[in-house]
């Protein structure tokens, strides 16, 4: 089996940047309402782009790397659906057009990309450095998952996030948008629109979801190139899912317990690695089980409602 490399990340980085260039240089190159067929053709494209990476995993890496890459990516993936709640959300109480959702999501998710490689290399060099690190994990994603269980519906408030209070006081803001600018000049002084708090608040919610997911995926692999591979794919999906799942997100009413579920036997599975390693297979097994039970459970209480 192939060693890991630098040429390895490099190539890996590589290919992101073409498939980030093409999607928005050539499909989406002018901003236009994302249709539902055009969404799923994108959710589709991107798990299939996502499966064919871990196919190669499979052929180079060997089998255990495949089931960790795969693992990690339904965890990612699954624990994404919370950052839907919170796109429809803003969308909604900024009332930015549709036709600019897209353009918002793809700098959005660059920026995700950059933040959470950081933070998956500070994982990775915590836990080889100091292993009880692992422990912090785990009950971080304890608590984690029984907050997520028993937390009320979202509630956003935007204007008290302190990075938006920031931009609010050192940037000149117009109240209206100007098409899918984030800022435009006006009689030789350059002002921001109201898109680039809208990019900001999207940012920095990203960043709080990913220090829930990414030691989620920490108790699957401590490998730093299949941690970041896997997340990545996730999250380069997660714009597509939104534009396919928007109009009836809210309906899935039992997914949030399934996913507090999935964050608590996490947790507990990093408490207890010295005790026990549970297999990665075993793992996957309950994701999948767990993650169609609650779509179940949802879909079923609202045909009877």
């Amino acid at each position: 089996m192939l060693e890991i490399n630098i040429f390895h990340w490099i190539g890996f980085i590589i290919i992101i940047l073409i498939l980030l260039i093409i999607d928005l240089g050539v499909f989406n190159r002018k901003s236009h309402v994302i249709s539902y067929k055009e969404a799923l053709i994108w959710t589709a494209v991107w798990i299939i782009l996502a499966l064919i990476f871990n196919l190669f995993v499979y052929m180079f890496y060997g089998k255990d790397k495949a089931i960790e890459f795969f693992t990690g990516y339904l965890i990612e993936k699954s624990l994404s659906v919370d950052n839907i709640f919170v796109f429809v959300l803003l969308f909604t109480y900024f009332n930015v057009n549709k036709k600019y959702h897209h353009r918002v999501l793809f700098w959005g998710i660059l920026g995700a990309i950059i933040f959470r490689g950081i933070l998956i290399f500070i994982g990775t060099a915590l836990i080889y450095k100091f292993h009880w690190i692992i422990y912090i994990f785990g009950g971080f994603l304890v608590i984690s998952g029984i907050k997520m269980g028993f937390q009320k519906d979202n509630k956003l408030e935007p204007e008290k996030n302190p990075v938006v209070k920031l931009l609010r006081k050192f940037l000149p803001i117009t109240p209206r948008y100007v098409k899918s600018a984030f800022f435009y000049r006006s009689h030789g002084k350059l002002y921001a629109t109201p898109l680039i708090i809208v990019l900001a608040v999207i940012e920095t919610t990203d960043l709080i979801f990913a220090f829930d997911s990414i030691p989620a995926i920490l108790a699957i692999s401590h490998d730093p190139f299949i941690v970041f591979t896997s997340n990545i794919f996730a999250i380069l999906g997660l714009r597509a899912l939104y534009f396919a799942v928007d109009k009836f997100i809210d309906k899935f009413t039992y997914l949030k317990y399934g996913l507090s579920v999935i964050l608590i036997y996490i947790g507990i599975k990093m408490l207890i690695s010295e005790l026990y390693k549970i297999p990665t297979l075993i793992s996957l097994g309950i994701l999948i089980f767990v993650l169609t039970i609650s779509v179940l459970v949802s879909v079923f209480k609202k045909r009877n409602n």
